[in-house]
């Protein structure tokens, strides 16, 4: 269901993802709530948080909507962004503002993403649900499904996108031309001119994150053009 007063306070606003993996030196729950704690500080309007102690820990800590989304691997699927019904439940309970997850048409560990979606009405009508989606043929599956958010977090990241360049503004054009949901542009954003060209094309929020968030990837792009 659609909140359109956290839409409008989203409107043309920037979300920070507050990700760290298990082999990143910033991982931990009390490291990303102070990382969410810096972006609103910052200005951001969101923040995009993955696994529910992190999301509960982010709520503890800032007043902004929360993408939620657990990253969860299974056996013979792709498919890892909130991949099934359990990861979905995990989440809901800590009432985030939206959920997100992999809205491709590739093969998925468990559930399909109708029954996902019914699920998620049924027993969590009040929370909005994302597709992270990786090309217009995604989006057109997402808009079917009727999720609320459309995204381009997906783009450049599965096989028949990985040569796609980012952040893709041209899916986010597709998309806010052919349907009438928000647009969330997210992946590949690392310039204020790219965040601009991606309000420009409509795009309702940028989703910015390793730009922000993971020193590392700043320091190492910093380091790559000394001299250059």
């Amino acid at each position: 269901m659609i909140n359109q007063a956290i839409l409008d306070k989203l409107k043309k606003q920037v979300i920070v993802s507050c990700q760290a993996l298990d082999n990143e030196i910033l991982h931990g729950s009390d490291i990303m709530a102070k990382m969410a704690i810096a972006a609103e500080q910052g200005g951001a309007a969101g923040i995009r948080a993955n696994s529910a102690k992190d999301v509960r820990a982010i709520k503890g800590a800032v007043d902004l909507p929360i993408i939620a989304i657990i990253k969860a691997v299974y056996p013979n699927s792709d498919v890892y962004i909130t991949p099934t019904i359990k990861e979905v439940d995990e989440l809901a309970v800590l009432q985030p503002a939206f959920i997100a997850m992999d809205c491709t048409w590739r093969k998925r560990p468990k559930e399909t993403l109708e029954e996902i979606v019914a699920h998620c009405r049924m027993h969590y009508p009040e929370i909005m649900l994302m597709a992270d989606c990786g090309s217009y043929r995604d989006a057109e599956l997402a808009n079917n499904l009727g999720f609320d958010i459309l995204g381009t977090t997906l783009s450049g990241y599965t096989e028949e996108t990985k040569n796609v360049s980012l952040p893709n503004i041209s899916l986010v054009e597709q998309m806010v031309a052919n349907f009438d949901r928000p647009v969330f542009c997210e992946g590949g954003i690392h310039t204020t001119d790219e965040m601009n060209r991606a309000f420009a094309a409509g795009a309702h929020t940028s989703v910015i994150g390793g730009a922000i968030t993971r020193p590392n990837e700043i320091t190492q792009y910093f380091v790559s053009h000394i001299g250059k």
